[in-house]
């Protein structure tokens, strides 16, 4: 396998990633840039044929992740050819991020598989996290792609669970993983995603809106800050506090409620203050808000008999897997009255978001 990135400033591309290990067969592409570096020939010891090129995308808040992507043996997962990651605020549009990275690439392909949070509704994606509008329909007739499919961020990751290894995990809690067991996958980013990953011939994932479920605050300082964070005796959901702009809310919150000021303005910030024990309102924040995840993905593990375990997604989460594992997260998790026992046997582990939602989408598309 061969990898390589590069930064490309004042353009919002972050990295861009090549891989593959097999060999490369007829595909829609310009023959004159074969052998090119920038889209390698392919070949290896699984040498199988590619009938098709696609285009998958990841698409969030805050990032659009872009994959070419080779379909090929169904019963392989595709190949990601290449990978790049742009700032969603760098774009007018996801037409010009599409339209950058084939110009980078000089490949024309003739589908589209979008994985974004949210949902459609009268032929547009609703999700008020995004950085503009996404029309399905639109962006076939702009991309001049045949096929625009389109499902939710969070289905597509939970697709790529069975493509990772236990090398790319980071035990939270080991427990004892049924192998027939569902696997809840959880991920705070922009909004608060959350899916259900079924075993079997085939694999089926089922989507859930559960971080739109009720923020369950206990009494104390949890229902103060609670009352901060919504009209009193109203609705606020998990995702209101368990994602990065929930983070921010939650750590100014807490800041009227102790009566003090809170200078960070960046969830980023907070958490790395929170780690290096620099701002005291900073470590209180991300302890409520890993007491808050730990009920939360207690209550999705015993909703969905998650006997497989919980998989928390994203780099946000890796960051924070040691506060996870000494702190109040799994205190939270296993509080569930009678379902305790069977929360003590159901492992936890965190996995980087990475291409896994390239590669989730990547896979749903092929198996189609």
């Amino acid at each position: 396998m061969n990898s390589w990135r590069r930064d490309v400033h004042g353009t919002g591309v972050l990295a861009m990633t090549t891989l593959s290990d097999v060999e490369w067969g007829p595909v829609q592409i310009d023959r004159s840039l074969e052998g090119a570096a920038h889209v390698p020939v392919l070949t290896g010891d699984r040498r199988k044929r590619v009938e098709s090129l696609f285009l998958a995308v990841d698409l969030g808040g805050t990032h659009a992740r872009v994959g070419l992507v080779a379909a090929g043996d169904p019963a392989e997962p595709p190949v990601i050819l290449a990978y790049e990651t742009y700032r969603c605020v760098a774009y007018p549009s996801l037409s010009d991020i599409l339209s950058s990275f084939r110009r980078t690439h000089q490949v024309h392909s003739c589908a589209l598989v979008l994985a974004c949070a949210g949902y459609m509704e009268q032929g547009a994606v609703i999700n008020d996290n995004l950085a503009w509008p996404v029309i399905p329909e639109m962006l076939r007739i702009e991309g001049g792609f045949t096929t625009v499919a389109v499902l939710n961020d969070f289905e597509a990751f939970a697709h790529a669970i069975g493509h990772i290894d236990r090398q790319h995990m980071t035990m939270i809690a080991e427990g004892i993983s049924d192998p027939h067991g569902p696997i809840a996958v959880v991920g705070p980013g922009t909004g608060l995603g959350a899916a259900l990953w079924l075993p079997g011939t085939p694999v089926r994932v089922l989507h859930s809106e559960a971080g739109q479920m009720e923020l369950a605050a206990r009494p104390g300082v949890e229902q103060a800050i609670r009352a901060e964070l919504g009209p009193e005796d109203g609705y606020v959901a998990y995702e209101h506090v368990l994602s990065g702009p929930g983070l921010l809310r939650l750590y100014r919150a807490l800041g009227v409620v102790r009566g003090c000021s809170t200078p960070l303005s960046d969830p980023s910030a907070i958490s790395a203050a929170a780690l290096a024990g620099t701002d005291p309102f900073a470590v209180e924040a991300v302890d409520f808000f890993c007491r808050w995840l730990g009920a939360f993905c207690g209550d999705v593990a015993v909703a969905f008999g998650a006997s497989g375990g919980v998989c928390l997604a994203g780099g946000f989460l890796a960051q924070l897997a040691s506060v996870l594992r000494a702190g109040p997260f799994m205190e939270r998790f296993l509080d569930k009255g009678v379902m305790r026992s069977f929360l003590i046997s159901t492992p936890v582990f965190v996995v980087e978001h990475g291409q896994l939602g390239v590669l989730g989408a990547a896979t749903w598309q092929s198996h189609r």
